[in-house]
């Protein structure tokens, strides 16, 4: 059994519970006169002071601007987080906006997703050079990459006690609550990350705006989603995010039935003996700590309850089967053959196809694509 073919692996892509279109596309537009010559020479200044010229080993033919740099999400701690920016190859003043969040807890968004997933430019084995990634998602977006929450990658804070609280020990199952509380407290981080960021780059204000993100992403992105859908029903128009829709890749979303999608994928692929499967459905239920296999996710959903629109059906990429999929009210759960836990670097040609389809709202091709 080749572990490639049997790996399939989940997108799910939910759109936001609100989607509004009397959104911000104003804000952009909206300044105060006297403070209006100041205020644009400052956020250019501010922008300019991020520009990445160039990186180390970065092969030439990039052909898109990249920023960098921390923004301060608690004064009083010192608490800042660090992002990674990259503008669309083209239509950049019409494309979407796309968070990226890796999961982990503790994994950094610029280590696995901009550098070896879906940024523009990847790390080479053996060489200390970048090479272009011709499966880049900034063909479809403008790319934000967040280190969060603080103390992962070049996110800091200067008050230790935030470490306690954003420690890796919170995500241990058995501290649910705790847990909880994390994981509030990351997406209130990542909240006033985005509001401090859109002061930084005001012409991004009034794009659609998505979330994606990976394994315990799972957690994160909805519980951000939330919180940007509350926000923006308090907030003065001027400060909402023009917020669409999220897209999460092998989801931890809900432990029971990860670690009960997790045995049923062992045993499917004799992995594991009927014997073994009958025991430790009997008699364990247990903390495990493990990837998130489809079985995990359809288990999850369910849960949910949603009605089912479309059934589960093929979707294809080029003569082939790229996946599986199945339409909810609201959700799109969606399976990519051959894929492993982290979909775009194993299979980085059906991961941007799906991305590129999430953002057009469009159908996947459900017949084979003949060349």
């Amino acid at each position: 059994m080749t572990m490639s073919r049997a790996a399939a692996v989940v997108l799910l892509l939910a759109v936001a519970l609100v989607s509004t279109t009397t959104t911000v596309a104003a804000a952009s537009h909206h300044s105060h006169h006297h403070h209006h010559h100041d205020g644009f020479a400052e956020v250019f200044d501010r922008q300019e002071a991020d520009l990445v010229e160039a990186l180390p080993g970065q092969p030439a033919g990039l052909g898109v601007r990249q920023f960098a740099g921390y923004v301060t999400v608690n004064e009083t701690h010192g608490r800042a987080l660090f992002y990674w920016f990259f503008e669309a190859t083209h239509d950049v003043a019409k494309k979407p906006l796309v968070l990226w969040l890796n999961g982990g807890p503790g994994c950094s968004s610029l280590g696995y997703g901009a550098l070896e997933e879906i940024g523009p430019l990847l790390i080479q084995k053996g060489t200390p050079e970048l090479r272009l990634n011709p499966n880049a998602w900034n063909k479809e977006a403008n790319l934000l990459f967040l280190e969060q929450p603080a103390g992962v990658g070049f996110s800091y804070t200067n008050t230790t006690a935030d470490l306690e609280r954003f420690g890796d020990e919170l995500a241990m199952i058995d501290l649910l609550v705790r847990v909880d509380a994390f994981v509030n407290e990351s997406a209130h981080d990542a909240y006033t990350f985005l509001v401090n960021w859109f002061e930084r780059f005001p012409q991004f204000k009034g794009h659609d705006f998505y979330i994606a993100g990976e394994s315990y992403a799972g957690h994160y992105v909805p519980n951000l989603a939330e919180k940007i859908v509350e926000q923006n029903k308090k907030v003065h128009k001027s400060r909402r995010i023009n917020f669409k829709g999220f897209m999460i890749g092998n989801a931890a979303i809900d432990e029971a039935s990860d670690d009960r999608g997790m045995l049923d994928y062992a045993w499917d692929h004799a992995v594991i003996s009927d014997e073994l499967y009958d025991d430790i459905n009997k008699h364990c239920s247990g903390d495990t700590d493990g990837r998130v296999p489809v079985s995990s996710t359809r288990h999850a959903l369910r849960k949910l309850g949603l009605r089912t629109l479309k059934q589960w059906r093929a979707w294809f990429t080029s003569d082939q089967v790229g996946g599986f999929q199945v339409d909810y009210d609201g959700l799109t759960f969606v399976t990519v053959r051959g894929a492993g836990h982290m979909v775009p670097t194993v299979t980085p040609v059906q991961a941007s196809q799906l991305f590129a389809h999430f953002l057009a709202a469009k159908e996947l091709p459900p017949k084979p694509i003949v060349a």
